[in-house]
């Protein structure tokens, strides 16, 4: 399991820059030079990599949820307390309840194996699958937790390339553009104001 600000360390030394864990506009501009984006691609990648992170320092999903949060983030799996308490505060048991059978997690375990990965958190054996094929790495799928230490930004590449992000975002740096490619990542606006924020900051740091 990743420590906090483990991933971005690893990432700042793999960039050339002091690997102090905290992001700034050094750090924006050594990995948009490093990985061959320009400012506006740049931007929108960072940008919503930086909300899906909490500012670069998370870079697997958290599962330990309290009972009134289960009831909020899935209504439709927990429709009462009592539904909700034998996951409560119980990451392993919540994996395998809201991700097994989904994103081609097919056996006991995969929920919990499988689950969100990266600075833009990739989920589910299929897209592990996916991404550890492309990058030719096959033992990715045996053992994903790479994806949450060394290949935190790979994956969030991948994921734009795979989704053609990149190209939407060649339409610049607008509220339209950073609300499509937050539907695409987000599958909806959660936290828009917030990814606009980084997104324009980023840009800012990294045409100048």
């Amino acid at each position: 399991m990743a420590s906090k600000g483990e991933a971005l360390k690893i990432l700042q030394d793999r960039v050339g820059v002091t690997p102090d864990g905290a992001f700034g506009p050094n750090t924006a501009r050594a990995i948009a030079q490093y990985f061959g984006l320009n400012a506006v691609r740049g931007a929108h990648l960072l940008g919503q990599a930086a909300h899906e992170s909490g500012g670069f320092m998370l870079s697997m999903e958290n599962l330990n949820y309290s009972v009134e949060s289960l009831l909020r983030v899935w209504p439709s799996r927990f429709k009462t307390e009592a539904d909700a308490r034998p996951y409560a505060r119980n990451p392993e048991a919540l994996a395998e309840k809201v991700y097994t059978g989904r994103m081609g997690n097919t056996e006991a375990g995969d929920g919990g194996k499988y689950l969100g990965r990266g600075f833009i958190q990739l989920t589910g054996k299929s897209n592990v699958s996916a991404f550890a094929r492309d990058i030719g790495r096959d033992s990715l799928i045996a053992d994903p937790t790479p994806i949450a230490k060394e290949l935190a930004m790979d994956s969030a590449i991948w994921f734009f390339e795979k989704n053609g992000l990149f190209e939407i975002a060649d339409g610049g740096v607008t509220d339209d553009i950073i609300k499509t490619i937050t539907k695409r990542v987000n599958g909806g606006h959660h936290g828009l104001e917030d990814r606009m924020q980084w997104t324009k900051k980023i840009y800012g740091w990294l045409k100048s």
